[in-house]
């Protein structure tokens, strides 16, 4: 009875078997083939860096001008317009197996103390097994094809310490030298009936006849030296000494007056020994240089009045460049600092100069501080109201890490330097920036000495690494969503 029982389990087990078994054939196939698409993917995957496994059957649009567009579909660039074109898959490297792996040495399973460099028996009669090296872990950075080095002409340069002078680039307008400038008046009210010098730029030299003028308060005052002198002469040998001493008194007041009013010691000799008042009184240039104004565009037959500017004459020998400092380059500028001064007009050549003055408070509109240089000026090259460009160099750091200045990237919120790690392996790393000048950048954070950073076309680089850094962030995205999605088909 009971054999006869299980036989009848069996059959009915049997039928059940049966029936189950066509299941699998009637799945629709483009279900199926999601359904084992989506086990694939939620298995675990390789190195972050192996684009191809990551991937999977993604195909990713790029612009080739601007690889920071990715897309998931094709279309047309939003900033250049340009047909969006396919990112290639990179094939991924298999892994070495355990026998491509080196063997360092055998050992006992049960008691790792035992250590053999040959396969055979442990102590305890158990088979020896192999231990093989750690694997070598690839550098992390961008590889970079020979050719692409090549095409591209990659150069690189070492980073190294050393002095970084900083350099204070403006621009200057130049002006006649104040010192050397000298304003020609007279003390006395007159007319001018005779004017030798009537043109601005008109070069003069010390003692050169400027015009001649008449005045009535002149004409007395040489009078009256004049009668003291005959008064003096005629009370010598006659008279009591203290009138002789009086009237002596009197000769030298009148010459002090004609002194006073700018007439010279030889001009006063020569009216004592002629013995007659000259109508007109000739007015020298008290100093040489260049008429660069005078009070009108001819002085002949003009009324003067005491303190009236008829000329002023600068020495061109010397300029003044006058200088705009920004606030926070204030603190290097010092008075005797040298400088470099150079102008369109003459792109060959360089003058140095000198910081004589600075004025005492900033300019309320700009901002800035003037401050004033003298340039020599033998030649008579320069001129007044030339526009010339002035560069102040300041002494910078002397152990400063530094790099050129065209290894840095500039992306606005952070600085990226290209690190070449080996012949082809290359890594974008931030760095924090310090001083500048001399073609160099100082480096503060992020480089070490002795590093070497690439010059020239390190942003194909740079862009490359973003390139691949977007299309994992993409690719992680879409992983989650096919996995979301393919949990609601299931």
């Amino acid at each position: 009875m009971k054999s006869y029982g299980g036989w009848i389990l069996g059959l009915l087990l049997a039928f059940l078997l049966g029936l189950a078994l066509p299941l699998p054939i009637d799945v629709n196939l483009p279900d199926w083939e999601r359904l084992t698409g989506w086990l694939d993917r939620v298995q675990p995957s390789g190195p972050a860096s192996d684009l191809g496994q990551q991937l999977g059957q993604l195909q990713l649009w790029t612009c080739g001008m601007h690889p920071q567009v990715i897309q998931r579909e094709p279309g047309s660039c939003p900033i250049c317009h340009m047909d969006l074109v396919p990112v290639r898959e990179t094939a991924a490297e298999p892994e070495p197996s355990q026998e491509e792996r080196r063997i360092r040495h055998w050992q006992a399973p049960m008691d790792p103390t035992y250590i053999s460099d040959k396969p055979g028996k442990s102590p305890m009669g158990m088979d020896l097994v192999p231990v093989y090296e750690e694997p070598v872990e690839e550098p992390s950075g961008i590889r970079v094809d020979t050719g692409f080095l090549q095409n591209f002409s990659i150069r690189s340069a070492r980073v190294e310490r050393g002095r970084i002078p900083r350099l204070i680039r403006t621009i200057a307008t130049l002006h006649y030298n104040p010192r050397t400038m000298v304003s020609i008046n007279t003390k006395f009210e007159g007319w001018i009936e005779a004017a030798h010098v009537n043109t601005l730029g008109q070069r003069v030299r010390k003692g050169d006849l400027l015009f001649e003028i008449f005045s009535p308060q002149l004409l007395t005052t040489q009078q009256e030296y004049l009668a003291a002198i005959q008064y003096l002469e005629r009370l010598r040998g006659q008279a009591h000494p203290k009138a002789v001493e009086r009237a002596r008194d009197l000769v030298e007041a009148a010459r002090q007056r004609l002194l006073f009013w700018d007439v010279t010691e030889d001009q006063i000799g020569t009216l004592k020994n002629q013995g007659k008042a000259f109508r007109r009184l000739k007015v020298a240039s008290p100093a040489s240089g260049v008429v660069v104004d005078q009070a009108a565009e001819t002085l002949e037959g003009m009324k003067v009045s005491p303190g009236m500017n008829l000329y002023r004459v600068a020495d061109p020998s010397t300029v003044w460049a006058q200088v705009e400092i920004f606030q926070h380059e204030m603190r290097h500028l010092r008075i005797g600092q040298r400088v470099r001064v150079s102008l369109d007009a003459f792109p060959e050549r360089r003058w140095q100069g000198t910081v004589v003055s600075l004025n005492p408070e900033l300019d309320p509109r700009t901002r800035t501080l003037g401050a004033q240089v003298e340039i020599p000026n033998r030649d008579g090259r320069l001129h007044p109201e030339m526009v010339a460009e002035v560069e102040l160099e300041i002494p910078g750091p002397a152990r400063a890490l530094k790099v050129p200045e065209e290894a840095v990237l500039h992306t606005g919120e952070r600085s990226v330097v290209v690190v070449q790690k080996e012949t082809n392996l290359f890594e974008p790393r931030e760095v924090e920036l310090g001083a500048a000048g001399g073609g160099f950048q100082e480096i503060r954070k992020g480089l070490k000495p002795g590093e070497r950073v690439v010059t020239s076309s390190q942003f194909l680089i740079d862009s490359e690494s973003n390139l691949r850094e977007a299309i994992n962030k993409i690719a992680a995205q879409g992983e989650v969503e096919w996995e979301t999605e393919a949990t609601d088909n299931r």
